[in-house]
């Protein structure tokens, strides 16, 4: 699969929400509801009732984009049902994406320079 940049910003609606909505009523919903930007690069992630499917919507500069994923098996590990959005980093989502527990991905670590001996 080909994944978010290691910089993307991501949120999830954690509610569940209407899965006959396209992309555009995804976008009014980002906006109406959650108070987001759905043409500011930013993805969103959405998720049905029944925790087996996702939809993720972005503006990749030349239009708004939409995916969907059906698992086959299991659900998605996905955050309490609450009002709102979360922010989940790159590597989460590809978690989120992949079935796996997102939970357990953390932060990358930044490297550390070499220091010249003194």
């Amino acid at each position: 699969m080909i994944g978010p940049a290691p910089g993307a910003k991501v949120m999830v609606a954690t509610k569940p929400v209407d899965f006959r909505k396209g992309a555009d009523s995804l976008a009014a919903l980002v906006a109406a509801e959650y108070g987001g930007k759905p043409y500011s690069g930013v993805i969103y992630v959405f998720r049905a009732k029944r925790a087996d499917r996702i939809k993720l919507i972005w503006w990749d500069g030349t239009g708004l984009c939409l995916m969907a994923k059906r698992l086959e098996q299991g659900t998605f590990r996905w955050p309490r049902i609450q009002e709102g959005v979360m922010r989940l980093t790159a590597a989460q989502l590809g978690a989120l994406l992949e079935g796996l527990d997102w939970r357990r991905v953390h932060g990358g670590r930044r490297p550390i320079a070499p220091q010249i001996a003194a």
